[in-house]
């Protein structure tokens, strides 16, 4: 919840802004449907998130996998969620239109596309220069609102879109990272767990 004060200051009139609710959190609880926020349909958080990347001409998943990182931009609606992601945390990311390509653990925090830096087979380069496959809001470079942040991951399973993982009942939100408490959040990471043979007891030798 925002408030708006308005203080005079002789002939000015001045108007400040308090945040009554965290701005990033409001964003995830609009974005999520009602049925989910209905209390009957919530659960505890299971501690995994979910991020969302668009793949497209904005951005490239190919190029997501090959240097480990998840990004989002073109507007702070899109940019900030990705504060809701610590180093450690583990996230599950669906590719809209295709499906789950993968699920990895963050190493580190939330940086701007002039700053973010990926490991080529050249050694270490500015993303600005390495990544190709997508304009990933180079217009918006002088813009701290509008220009693409990235968060790096290092992927315990990764597949190209042809192999996406896509079935009736899987969860899926329009943020870039939320932290979903509906049944079907569970639902879907441990469906995936057992497409991706993820979590299975290791095999005892003879």
């Amino acid at each position: 919840m925002l408030c708006f004060q308005v203080f005079a200051n002789g002939e000015q009139q001045l108007l400040s802004r308090t945040w009554l609710m965290d701005p990033v959190q409001i964003q995830v609880s609009a974005a999520t449907p009602a049925t989910t926020r209905g209390t009957r349909e919530r659960e505890p958080w299971n501690g995994e998130f979910y991020a969302c990347f668009g793949h497209g001409e904005t951005r490239n998943w190919d190029e997501g996998r090959r240097y480990g990182f998840i990004s989002g931009g073109g507007g702070s609606w899109y940019s900030n969620t990705l504060n809701l992601l610590s180093v450690g945390d583990r996230v599950w990311v669906k590719a809209p239109g295709h499906g789950f390509v993968g699920v990895g653990e963050v190493v580190g925090a939330r940086q701007p596309i002039t700053e973010f830096k990926v490991v080529t087979p050249e050694g270490e380069r500015p993303a600005m220069d390495a990544l190709t496959g997508g304009t990933y809001h180079r217009e918006h470079v002088e813009d701290p609102e509008r220009m693409e942040y990235f968060l790096p991951v290092r992927w315990i399973h990764a597949v190209p879109l042809s192999e996406a993982v896509d079935e009736i009942g899987l969860f899926g939100n329009q943020n870039t990272v939320c932290k979903p408490v509906t049944p079907k959040w569970r639902h879907t990471v441990e469906r995936l767990k057992e497409r991706w043979g993820l979590g299975r007891p290791v095999a005892q030798a003879a």
